[in-house]
């Protein structure tokens, strides 16, 4: 058995001061579960992520390559999922496909059944992130950079 990720630490070590660096992107490895933070070829920091469940079309992780939304905010509350999440940012559909923290409840606690899966297929089909890679990853990656999400 596998040892669970810890969600309130960063997955990766220190992050990468992204303007040192140019034509960033990001990649999304499903069969790894991690994210890979690019600048052109080259891998400057990697990420532990939960895609969607691919049991069902209805919470699989779309494939493909998409760009950063303008949509991103620090909390969103989904009452049919009973979850939400901290530091979220928009990939496709305007806020329907997300990069977001572990979930939480209403009350901004980190769901702990769903936080202990991180690293694993295990969301509705976002991409979970521990809670500093989230809120990195929200203050950091630009409205327009490309990612690109593959098996």
């Amino acid at each position: 058995m596998t040892r669970p990720v810890n969600w309130n630490r960063p997955t990766g070590g220190p992050y990468p001061d992204l303007s040192r660096y140019s034509d960033i992107w990001v990649e999304v490895s499903v069969p790894r579960q991690r994210a890979y933070i690019h600048t052109g070829s080259r891998v400057i920091y990697t990420m532990i992520v939960s895609t969607g469940n691919d049991d069902s079309p209805d919470t699989a992780t779309p494939r493909g390559t998409f760009h950063i939304q303008a949509e991103r905010g620090p909390w969103f509350y989904n009452p049919k999922y009973d979850e939400g999440a901290e530091y979220w940012v928009s990939f496709l559909n305007h806020g329907q496909y997300l990069f977001h923290s572990v979930p939480m409840d209403e009350h901004h606690r980190v769901i702990l059944s769903v936080a202990a899966d991180l690293g694993h297929e295990d969301s509705h089909g976002c991409i979970h992130l521990s809670l500093p890679d989230a809120k990195w990853f929200y203050n950091n990656i630009a409205t327009g950079t490309k990612v690109v999400i593959h098996d």
